[in-house]
């Protein structure tokens, strides 16, 4: 059901030292690395964190594994209907990977909520 989670930190490399630490004890690994944010797992990046110097809203986002784009769509127009706010409309995310299509809400308390399918 999850997909990844992500939280935004103030210094990028101070912050990879601790995860470094945590997802060895845990049998991870470093899974992706840029400048701008480091991923973590066993097979694929699934706990994210990127460098922000100033959160817009929140200081991070969970994503939702969902089955198809249909699944992304119901998803997001039921967290609309239930209160939430629109953060980007069903579509794809080509920066992300070829077959990356997601959508985004913000929850009641203005914390980010992707729904992302790769197929």
């Amino acid at each position: 059901m999850i997909h990844h989670i992500g939280y935004e930190v103030a210094d990028l490399r101070r912050s990879a030292g601790f995860y470094d630490a945590v997802f060895f004890a845990l049998g991870g690994r470093r899974t992706y690395e840029s400048h701008e944010a480091i991923g973590w797992g066993r097979e694929g990046s699934v706990f994210w964190i990127t460098s922000r110097a100033e959160p817009k809203s929140g200081y991070g986002h969970v994503a939702f594994a969902a089955v198809g784009r249909a699944a992304v769509r119901a998803a997001w127009e039921a967290g609309v209907q239930a209160g939430g706010i629109d953060d980007g409309p069903p579509g794809p995310r080509t920066e992300y990977g070829p077959s990356y299509y997601a959508a985004y809400l913000r929850d009641p308390d203005g914390l980010k909520v992707e729904i992302v399918t790769g197929a």
